[in-house]
């Protein structure tokens, strides 16, 4: 029996709560009310708080990035978090309170520190975001005891944004363009010390250089066919001065052999002879060059002058009638035409060992110009190797020079377009509103409050003393206390007294709950109104 009461307690039975609200209608309404008139005084007692709000924009570049690249890339979050603690920084607060005379009103003396913090918790900063979470504005909102001071500091701190953000985007750009150009001086001096080792070098191996590889061998080729030409020149001026030699002991011996019964001298038949041989030469030569060729040229010159003299000796001899006197060596006689010819062969045997002399030191100067320049071109991979090493620290120095100049030049253009406040900046989109009504406390929220913790306090308590009643008010509880079970019931017996004290209760409770539910609208409406 006991189990079956216990579960019958378990079960919901609205007649049964509704017995209890009858019986502890004054526990639940009246705290019910006290609570709510508390808590709806005190939104009456509190003072009003005005907030006025602001909405800044935040506008692109108004140049495209495709002509000019802005050089502050910073994230604008990190940027907004930065510009705002500075506003929110000690000194710029205390100059906007001692300005607005913020927080003298209160009648407790409060530090500048406790003002401060009252401050930055009256100043709310909301961001607005775009579907692709950009931050696209925000809001600036501040609150006051009075909705013209509220408007105004709004209005302080809205343009502390907007300067403080045109500075700083300034002062980074203005940092990115003296950054830059301090790396343009420096590479620009490491350039100009690569340039000067290169010229160094140029000017310590001229003629050593690649460039110059192609002159070098044009220069050598020349100096070797002028040295090829030298060569042969000097061989023949060697041929002409053993033939003067010759002619020279040939005409000596002339002087000093015995003539012939005719008057011809016995040693022509020798320059015959050389005739005979030059004669031969020239046929040679014939067979393999043309008549221009320089030694066809000059064997038949030689052979014309043999001739020459082979027929003024003939003409001397037949002119001087032979003596029979000879000498040891002859005398030279400037009457005589045989010491003419003489004299001719001595002055061409001269001119030909000065010929000589010169040919020989000619052939030596362009020797040592041809080892010079062998020597150059064997040190060409060397000057080769070390002229790229050079220049490979030039090009490279000559990049990064060209690199950082359009760099700074770029971002002297970002840091001009900033100065114009022509890059990102903010832009009030929404003047600082003149607030009409509080914003704190709102009165009618206040009683939502209050009846919602009306509500909770009275049914705790009319709880607590339905539970601390032992009195029985239900016939199924009653029975299931019995320890038999109820054979038969005693009706109420209600008397006409009974019946209307029991309507003067009903009445009394619908009238209670009355009067407690038009208070609470009647507050609800007047704070509705009032705002």
């Amino acid at each position: 029996m006991t189990e079956d009461f216990e579960e019958k307690s378990l079960e919901f039975e609205p007649q049964l709560y509704l017995a209890i609200a009858r019986r502890r209608y004054l526990h639940f309404l009246i705290p019910l009310l006290l609570v709510w008139a508390a808590v709806w005084g005190a939104s009456w007692i509190l003072p009003a708080q005005y907030k006025s709000t602001t909405l800044i924009l935040v506008e692109e570049p108004t140049m495209p990035k495709d002509y000019v690249t802005p050089n502050v890339t910073d994230n604008l979050q990190e940027r907004l978090d930065s510009i705002t603690q500075q506003i929110l920084s000690r000194t710029n607060l205390l100059h906007i309170i001692e300005e607005f005379h913020l927080y003298t009103r209160e009648h407790v003396e409060t530090t500048p520190d406790e003002k401060i913090e009252r401050m930055r918790k009256d100043v709310e900063i909301e961001l607005v975001k775009d579907a692709r979470n950009q931050i696209t504005a925000f809001n600036v909102s501040y609150s006051s005891w009075s909705p013209l001071v509220a408007q105004q500091v709004t209005r302080e701190i809205t343009n502390l944004f907007i300067n403080e953000n045109l500075e700083v985007r300034q002062q980074q750009s203005e940092d990115t363009t003296k950054f830059l150009s301090d790396q343009l001086d420096a590479a620009r001096k490491a350039l100009s010390e690569q340039e000067a080792k290169v010229k160094e070098f140029e000017a310590q191996h001229v003629g050593e250089l690649p460039a110059q590889l192609s002159t070098n061998l044009q220069i050598l080729s020349g100096l070797q066919s002028q040295l090829q030409a030298e060569e042969d020149s000097l061989n023949t001026a060697r041929q002409q001065h053993v033939y003067l030699q010759t002619l020279l002991s040939q005409y000596r011996s002339l002087q000093d052999s015995p003539k012939s019964a005719d008057g011809v001298a016995m040693g022509l038949p020798a320059i015959d002879q050389e005739l005979e041989k030059l004669r031969a030469e020239l046929t040679d030569l014939r067979a393999r060059y043309t008549e221009r060729h320089p030694d066809v040229r000059k064997l038949k010159e030689q052979i014309a002058e043999t001739e020459k003299m082979r027929d003024q000796i003939i003409e001397d001899l037949k002119a001087k009638p032979p003596t029979g006197e000879s000498n040891d060596s002859p005398s030279i006689n400037p009457d005589d035409p045989q010491s003419a010819s003489m004299a001719q062969l001595q002055s061409q045997m001269k001119a030909n060992e000065i010929e000589l002399a010169n040919r020989e030191r000619s052939i030596e100067a362009l020797k040592a110009k041809v080892a010079d320049y062998q020597a150059r071109l064997n040190q060409e991979p060397v000057r080769e190797q070390q002229l790229a090493d050079l220049t490979r620290g030039y090009d490279q120095s000559k990049a990064n020079y060209d690199e950082l100049l359009k760099k700074k030049n770029e971002s002297a253009m970002a840091t001009s377009m900033e100065l114009l406040q022509q890059g990102e900046r903010f832009r009030i989109l929404d003047p600082p509103s003149l607030p009409l009504k509080a914003d704190f406390p709102n009165r009618l929220k206040f009683c939502g409050i209050g009846v919602g913790l009306g509500l909770l306090l009275g049914g705790v308590v009319a709880g607590a003393f339905e539970m601390l009643d032992d009195r029985i008010y239900d016939e199924k509880k009653l029975q299931g206390l019995l320890p038999v079970a109820v054979i038969a019931e005693i009706p109420e017996i209600s008397s006409a007294q009974d019946e209307l004290q029991r309507r003067r209760d009903n009445w009394l409770r619908w009238a209670m709950a009355a009067l407690v539910v038009a208070t609470i609208l009647a507050g609800s409406a007047l704070s509705f109104l009032h705002g």
